[in-house]
Parts: structure tokens; sequence; C-alpha cells
């Protein structure tokens, strides 16, 4: 993607910074992500006037809760009504696991369960 933005003689360094790249690279772990989240920048950098694109830009983009067992699960094709159905739980457990809100006991009752089924937890 980057190739093809730079016409720039200077080549990608001139668009993006090599620290921005490195956040990007070390924060998101498919390519889908990695295009979402350098398009954003560079439209983000096109608006506000920023070259080369710094890491301070990338991180104002950048998810919270990428990492978060939800984003994990749902990257993975697990959604609520999935989770609900192979393990013996309401939408409102799944939904407190989720939040960190669950009875620790269930919570880890549902975590073993998951880990056990092969899920990326």
């Amino acid at each position: 993607m980057l190739s093809t933005c730079a016409a720039h003689p200077q080549g990608p360094d001139a668009i993006i910074r090599p620290e921005a790249v490195d956040l990007l690279a070390s924060r998101l772990r498919t390519p889908l992500q990695i295009e979402w989240h350098l398009t954003q920048a560079l439209e983000a950098a096109y608006q506000t006037g920023e070259s080369p694109i710094g890491p301070e830009l990338v991180e104002t983009l950048l998810y919270r809760h990428l990492d978060d067992l939800e984003s994990t699960l749902t990257r993975q094709g697990y959604g609520l009504k999935d989770l609900v159905q192979n393990f013996d739980a309401k939408p409102a457990e799944i939904k407190a696991l989720f939040a960190n809100q669950l009875d620790p006991i269930r919570a880890n009752d549902l975590r073993d369960r998951m880990r056990l089924a092969g899920l990326p937890i």
C-alpha cells in the first residue's frame, strides 16, 4: 500500500516515519487491520497536514481494546451467539466475562472450557 501511495522521490519515509510503521506492526495482527489503520492514518494526516506521519498520530487512531478477550474472539470468528451455544452460558454471562464483571469462579470455569476447546484466549 505504501509503495502504491509513494510517488515521492524519497520513498515511504517521506510519508510515514519508521517509528509509526513499527507501532502499527507491533500493535496489529492481521493484514486487514494494518491496511485499515494505515488508511485512517493517511486520511488523518492529509486532513491535518501532518507530513510525515508520526507515531503520535497513529497512536490516536489505534483502538484501545484491540487485544481484549472480546476483540480476540471476534477476530477468530466467535460471536456472542456462538459462545452462548457452545459453552452453555447466557448472553449476560458472556458480556459480563468480556467486561471482567463475572463471578470469578464462573469466569474461570468459562475460560477453562474455552481453552480446552482450543479458543485463542
